[in-house]
C-alpha cells in the first residue's frame, strides 16, 4: 500500500503554460481522495503525475519514503481507469482483464484464478466470454475496473470513469466504487468535475482551480465551511446564492444589510467575525435549502422579494426570488403556493449563513480545515 506526497510540485509545459503551481498535498495510505474542479484546473495533470505519465517540472513526488520523480510508470505499482474504458475490442472480457498480468508474465493458473475472483467481485463472471462490443456502458466500465483490480495495485487511479454513463447508472456505479474501495483497502485517487461524485465517494476532497488547491477537507467540511466563494459555488445544486452588502452593528447585534434587507447574525456566527473589518464590503452566501418555508416567518429573519419563477422538481420546487435586483433561487416544499409576480417571503436559517470578503472572496468565518 502507499501514501502519496506532493512537495511544492510545479508543472510547466514547453509552451510556457503552467498547469500546476506549487502543489503540496498528502494522500494517506488507503484513503479515497477526490480531485474536484472545472476543466483545465490541473486535476488530471495531478493524476497523470502519480501514474508517471507526466513529468514533474519542479518539486518532489513521493510514494511513502520513495522519491518517484524519475520512476517509470511500469515500476510505480499503480492501476488506472480511464473515461474511455480503453478496452481491446478484439479481446474477450477475460482476455482484457488478464492482459496486464500476462504482460508481467504471471503464471497461467494464477491469472485464471485472479480473473475469476475479480469477475465474481464485480458480478461479471457471465460476461467473461463476450467481446466489448457486446456489452453495455455499465458492463464495459466494470470490465475496465476489473482490469485494474486484478493487478492488486498499491494505488488505484480513476480519471472521470463515470462521465460516459447515464444518470441512473452513475448513481449505481458510485455505490459500487465506494464498496470496491472498502473491499480492496487500497489508496484511491479519483478525478471528477461532478460534485455529486465527490461528495458521495471521498474521504477527503481537494478542490482545484487554475492549477492551485483552493481547499482540502472532508465532504462535510468543504460543503459546510467553504474557504472561499469559488469553493462555495462549485458545490451545491442549485448553487449558493450571493448578496453583496455590508456589516453594521445595532444595539450590540451585528446585521447584514443590503438596501431593504437587514438580517441579524446569530451570536455564535457573529463571534467568529470579531475583529473582521473587510475592505469593500461583504458577500452573504445563502444555500438554496437553508430556508424554512413551513414555519411562520420571523420578521427579523425574513427575506422578501418578487417571485420570478416556480419550477417543480419532484418532491420539491425551485423558487426564484428577486431581492434587491438579484435573482436568488431556493429549494422549498411543493406545498408552498406562490405565483410569478407576487411577493414571496422566506425565513432564513441564519445559523447556516456564509460570509465572504467582497475583495478577495475568502471566507470571513474563521480558519479553513486543511
Amino acid at each position: 500500500m502507499a501514501g502519496i506526497r506532493f512537495e511544492h510540485v510545479r508543472k510547466r509545459y514547453a509552451n510556457g503554460f503552467i498547469a500546476l503551481h506549487d502543489l503540496s498535498l498528502d494522500i494517506r495510505d488507503k484513503e479515497f481522495v477526490v480531485l474536484l474542479g472545472p476543466s483545465g484546473c490541473g486535476k488530471s495533470t495531478t493524476l497523470n503525475m502519480i501514474a508517471g505519465l507526466e513529468e514533474v517540472t519542479e518539486g518532489n513526488l513521493w510514494f511513502d519514503a520513495q522519491l518517484v520523480n524519475d520512476v517509470p510508470p511500469n515500476r510505480r505499482d499503480v492501476a488506472m481507469v480511464f473515461q474511455s474504458y480503453a478496452l481491446y475490442p478484439h479481446k474477450t472480457v477475460a482476455e482484457n482483464i488478464a492482459f496486464g498480468l500476462k504482460m508481467r508474465n504471471h503464471p497461467k493458473a494464477d491469472i485464471e484464478k485472479r480473473v475469476q475472483e475479480t469477475a465474481a467481485k464485480l458480478d461479471i463472471t457471465h460476461l467473461l466470454g463476450r467481446m466489448p462490443g457486446q456489452l453495455s456502458g455499465g458492463q464495459r466500465q466494470r470490465v475496465a475496473l476489473g482490469r485494474a483490480m486484478v493487478r492488486q495495485p498499491a494505488v488505484f487511479l480513476m480519471d472521470e470513469p463515470l462521465s460516459n454513463l447515464d444518470a441512473a447508472l452513475r448513481i449505481t456505479m458510485r455505490a459500487e466504487i465506494k464498496q470496491l474501495h472498502q473491499t480492496m483497502a487500497t489508496t484511491f485517487v479519483y478525478v471528477t468535475h461532478d460534485q455529486a461524485e465527490a461528495l458521495t465517494l471521498a474521504d477527503r476532497i481537494v478542490v482545484m482551480k487554475d492549477g492551485v488547491i483552493q481547499q482540502i477537507g472532508t465532504p462535510d467540511e468543504i460543503y459546510e465551511r467553504p474557504g472561499n466563494m469559488f469553493v462555495a459555488s462549485f458545490l451545491g445544486n442549485p448553487p449558493i446564492n450571493y448578496l453583496e452588502g455590508r456589516l453594521e452593528r445595532e444595539r450590540d447585534v451585528l446585521h447584514f444589510r443590503r438596501g431593504a434587507v437587514s438580517l441579524p447574525l446569530p451570536a455564535a456566527l457573529a463571534a467568529r467575525l470579531q475583529g473582521v473589518s473587510p475592505d469593500g464590503g461583504v458577500v452573504l452566501g445563502i444555500r438554496p435549502e437553508d430556508v424554512n418555508d413551513r414555519a411562520a416567518p420571523a420578521a427579523e429573519r425574513t427575506l422578501s422579494g418578487t417571485v420570478t419563477s416556480v419550477l417543480p422538481v419532484g418532491s420539491d420546487q425551485y423558487l426564484g426570488l428577486m431581492v434587491e435586483g438579484d435573482t436568488l433561487f431556493f429549494r422549498v416544499g411543493k406545498d408552498l403556493r406562490h405565483r410569478e409576480g407576487e411577493v414571496g417571503r422566506l425565513q432564513i436559517d441564519s445559523e447556516r449563513l456564509h460570509l465572504f470578503d467582497k475583495a478577495s472572496g475568502a471566507t470571513l468565518l474563521g480558519p479553513v480545515v486543511r
